[in-house]
């Protein structure tokens, strides 16, 4: 017992001593290494705006290095070594706020060297540096560095272009990986691509650049600048041509641009497109062919049309009299016309995808700016212009949308659809009791201002197209029914048939004004805006529609909280067929939908507007050509309005996809899958035209409290509508 226990004690001294001399030096170099990192780098203070910033990524995140236009496989490697290494940067993780605290923040510019390339441009920007009361000669006293060597036009076929620019600042002993360093850039990339590879690593420095690509701007830490010109002013400048504040503004023309017209080429396809929105009255739109040494081996039949127009008009005349400036992009994202347009007090238009906007991060571009999509220029506005005020009180773009705001549909800024659903975000100042265009304000002005809910009343709008041959018919009920709700105003019958409506006689007696209207047999004038409908809401009916006093008064408060959606009782959803790849229509009761049909469904009257004078001409035809799918089209463009799903209440009603007059003649199971077959089509159509699906799905319905509650019927306030 004796010797096993001596022979354990020494097996655990040998393994003790052979721990010691392999792992004792390492420990020994740990234990060092780690009080010397304490020694020399201290935690970085704490920010007292650093909960401002957006978060920065981790570590163990990829870089995004998503490329703005599609490269050559060589291209796209070059620019994954150049572009942005330091993609992760912000400002807590690639910047040393313990150099700032020292000394406050000073900026220490690189001496220049003599003979050194620099341009006038990048001359000015040392120059204000220098002159301002940040700047500091001592580089210790610094908490940001600016290099002395031009990188403003980093284009490889530009005189400006420095060569070997990396290993001239890799040489810099302050260069420290750029950290707290500041670069400025106006010019990235060359033809044909014009990725922005700068031809060098800036590390973790920080990035001042014009056309700045939106993928690879660092929130928080990079500046995006606009382009400006060689000619722009270090000091003062021209002031700008703001003469008058009216609304509208009282301009010669509404939209204007005058430029080049790249015929080959990354920014051609945009610009190339302009002429379609040129009309030489409102709207001018100028380009001219003669741009590089050999633009006439690629002109067009166009180009000796529009370079004799282009030499018509003088630039600067055109921008100082439009109300709007097309900016669309060129070879690269920024524009010089964006700074000329603002001096100019014209409301840019942007089409240039991608762009992050100049100072984006302070300035909300939104409210000063239309920011469109390139790909999109001919689905651009008609018309913006809307007797209001100032955009400090009332914003254009706002519900229903600014794209969709028509100026004909009223000129009273009483009548502004959704005006309440933005109530109390802007206030009025002292602009509630000035003139109004030289008009005294109405009192309806003044109301707008508490913040007035929708009328309280609505107007039944029944589409009927088949002769009353009995009292029994569910016409007459759902009128009368209708006539018997508290908030019904009028009741308005659209006539669709070839026989002679009915006579006073046969239409029961209502207590609210009933008039029946001549249609003229298409099925888009179910939605034409009618001089008679005189209130904000129209319930839009179905002579086979069957609904309850109750479910009319419940639908309808419900819709007065949502004025902007549909809110109806008949639902039907849109799918996505992955066997047939295409979008598919149902029927089905399921657990969610994405329209509610308009046989029994309350909406504001302003979409009628929209659906005449909004939507283009060939997709009414289409609906009038096969008498079916303006439901469809209905809830297609209030979805893409608002970006929102139509409203479902009271439980499951049953309806049928209604059939044109021609076809209950000879009602069979073939025309009915025919009918059905043509929504199948309508909907992908429809997808087509809007470029994109903008129906949403939903999966709730509103209900009236206590509905099938165990309670006392009496205390219910819609106990009709538990009735099957």
């Amino acid at each position: 017992m004796q010797a096993r226990k001596k022979y354990i004690l020494m097996t655990f001294f040998a393994s003790w001593l052979l721990l010691f001399y392999f792992g004792g030096t390492q420990l020994r170099q740990l234990i060092f290494l780690s009080r010397k990192k304490a020694e020399e780098f201290q935690p970085w203070p704490r920010w007292t705006d650093r909960d401002l910033l957006s978060s920065f990524a981790t570590p163990d995140e990829l870089e995004s290095e998503v490329a703005p236009y599609a490269q050559a496989p060589k291209a796209q490697r070059e620019s994954r070594v150049n572009v942005y290494k330091k993609s992760r940067c912000r400002m807590e993780t690639c910047f040393d706020f313990a150099r700032c605290e020292r000394h406050g923040f000073k900026i220490y510019v690189y001496p220049l060297e003599k003979g050194g390339p620099v341009s006038e441009t990048y001359q000015k920007i040392l120059a204000s540096i220098e002159e301002s009361t940040y700047y500091t000669s001592n580089p210790e006293e610094a908490c940001l560095f600016v290099l002395n060597i031009d990188t403003l036009d980093r284009d490889r076929l530009s005189f400006q272009y420095i060569h070997k620019l990396n290993e001239k600042i890799q040489g810099f002993p302050l260069w420290n990986d750029g950290r707290n360093h500041l670069i400025f850039n106006l010019y990235s990339g060359t033809w044909p691509n014009y990725t922005e590879d700068l031809g060098f690593d800036i590390g973790q420095a920080i990035l001042a650049k014009a056309s700045f690509y939106t993928e690879h701007f660092r929130p928080g830490f990079d500046i995006s600048l606009p382009l400006f010109s060689k000619d722009h002013p270090q000091k003062g400048g021209d002031k700008g041509w703001l003469k008058q504040n009216t609304v509208p503004p009282r301009k010669k023309y509404l939209l204007v641009f005058k430029g080049k017209r790249y015929l080959t080429g990354i920014g051609s396809d945009t610009r190339n497109a302009l002429h379609h929105i040129h009309n030489d009255k409102d709207v001018i739109s100028l380009t001219t062919c003669k741009h590089g040494k050999d633009w006439e081996k690629h002109m067009d039949s166009r180009c000796s049309r529009d370079n004799d127009q282009y030499e018509k008009f003088d630039y600067q005349e055109l921008l100082r009299n439009s109300t709007f400036c097309l900016i669309p992009r060129g070879r690269r994202l920024g524009s010089f016309r964006f700074l000329e347009a603002l001096q100019a007090a014209c409301v840019p238009v942007l089409l240039s995808n991608g762009w992050e906007l100049p100072f984006s991060e302070v300035i909300d571009w939104k409210k000063a700016a239309i920011v469109g999509d390139e790909k999109l220029l001919l689905q651009m506005i008609k018309d913006r212009i809307y007797r209001q005020h100032s955009r400090q009180l009332f914003l254009w773009n706002t519900l229903p949308g600014g794209l969709l705001v028509l100026p004909q549909y009223s000129t009273h800024l009483r009548d502004f659809p959704f005006y309440y659903l933005n109530r109390g975000k802007e206030g009025l100042g002292d602009y509630s009791g000035r003139l109004y265009h030289g008009l005294p304000c109405s009192s309806a002005f003044s109301l707008l201002v508490l913040g007035l809910k929708p009328s309280s009343k609505f107007t039944a709008l029944i589409w009927m197209s088949s002769p009353v041959v009995s009292q029994s018919m569910p016409i007459l009920k759902v009128i009368q029914a209708v006539s018997g709700s508290q908030h019904c105003a009028q009741i308005l019958v659209l006539w669709n048939s070839e026989k002679p409506s009915p006579t006073g006689d046969r239409w029961p007696l209502t207590a609210v004004p009933l008039k029946v209207i001549q249609g003229k047999r298409k099925m888009t004038h179910r939605f034409y805006p009618y001089d008679d409908i005189l209130t904000d809401a129209v319930l839009s009916l179905d002579e086979s529609t069957i609904l309850s006093t109750s479910e009319v008064d419940f639908a309808f408060v419900v819709w007065r909280s949502f004025p902007d959606r549909i809110v109806g009782f008949p639902m039907r959803s849109h799918f996505w067929d992955s066997g047939r790849n295409r979008w598919g229509y149902t029927s089905k009761w399921t657990n969610e939908f994405s329209m509610v049909l308009t046989a029994a469904a309350f909406y504001h009257r302003y979409y009628h507007s929209l659906f005449t004078d909004y939507l283009p001409a060939g997709l009414r035809s289409l609906v009038d050509q096969i008498s079916n799918c303006e439901d469809i089209l209905m809830n297609f463009l209030v979805s893409a309005v608002t970006k929102l799903p139509p409203i479902k209440v009271s439980q499951r009603k049953e309806h049928k996809d209604a059939l044109s007059q021609q076809d209950l003649k000879s009602s069979t199971l073939s025309i009915v899958n025919l009918r059905f077959s043509q929504r199948q089509d309508c909907v992908n159509q429809f997808v087509s035209w809007f470029g994109y699906m903008p129906l949403v799905h939903s999966q709730f319905r509103f209900d009236p409290v206590l509905f099938k509650d165990q309670v006392s019927v009496l205390r219910k306030k819609y106990r009709y509508l538990e009735k099957p």
